[in-house]
């Protein structure tokens, strides 16, 4: 690993005394919310999962919630009339827990202004592409047909521009002869797992924070990509050969 990503990485120092509270957002599988609560289990997290919310009744991540002793909670889309009455009901049981910070982890919705300027600057996403390339859907299969040699994943504040909020951290994985979309989905999926706790962290410990249009890290304001983790630096986190 590079002596100066070590650095930044093993420098944690918290700001912030108490417990800081994290709700997770899901709609799916949460290998990302798993992540972060492998992480708080070994007390690497700088706070606590209070509540993981799902739009999806049979989510497998609730489960995961459950089996971590952590308040589960369904609310289905579905049952209410329009986007913007969802997102209201969405703010209030986000608000019973009083968050510090709301963590979208595989929340398959697009959110509403509403939403968005609710929890402007608490709320972080991950994307699958080193963005700003490959917003939205699809992201693996647009990269290898693009024939890039260089792909990966994208922590970011949460704006009302769809994957458009200020990076905090990428991780860039290699695009090999031969990838395939699953393949190439394998890999960016380590990396996800890899720099989403990082940047959990930094919040929680109040080193990371928006401020305007920009996302600062101990008070420095970060390039465009944020802090950008090499192929052969995640490789090396991930014991990849």
């Amino acid at each position: 690993m590079s002596e100066s990503y070590a650095d930044t990485l093993n420098d944690l120092t918290p700001e912030l005394t108490g417990a800081r509270r994290v709700v997770v957002l899901i709609s799916g599988n949460g290998s990302n919310l798993q992540a972060l609560i492998d992480e708080q289990t070994h007390d690497r997290l700088g706070g606590e999962i209070v509540a993981v919310i799902s739009n999806v009744a049979d989510a497998y991540g609730l489960q995961r919630a459950r089996d971590a002793g952590i308040d589960a909670v369904v609310l289905p889309h579905g049952e209410y009339d329009s986007r913007d009455a969802y997102d209201g009901a969405l703010i209030k049981v986000i608000e019973r827990h009083e968050p510090d910070l709301v963590v979208l982890a595989g929340f398959m919705r697009i959110l509403s202004t509403r939403f968005v300027q609710r929890f402007h600057g608490r709320m972080l996403n991950i994307h699958p592409s080193l963005l700003p390339a490959y917003r939205g859907l699809g992201t693996h299969a647009k990269a290898l047909a693009d024939r890039v040699t260089e792909h990966g994943c994208s922590v970011h504040f949460v704006t009302e521009e769809l994957d458009g909020g200020p990076v905090a951290i990428q991780a860039v994985v290699k695009v090999s002869e031969g990838e395939t979309e699953d393949s190439l989905k394998e890999k960016v999926h380590a990396r996800e797992h890899l720099i989403y706790p990082i940047a959990v962290k930094w919040f929680l410990e109040g080193r990371l924070r928006l401020e305007g249009e920009a996302a600062l890290l101990d008070g420095t304001p970060l390039p465009p990509q944020g802090l950008r983790l090499s192929h052969a630096d995640a490789a090396e986190e991930l014991d990849e050969e």
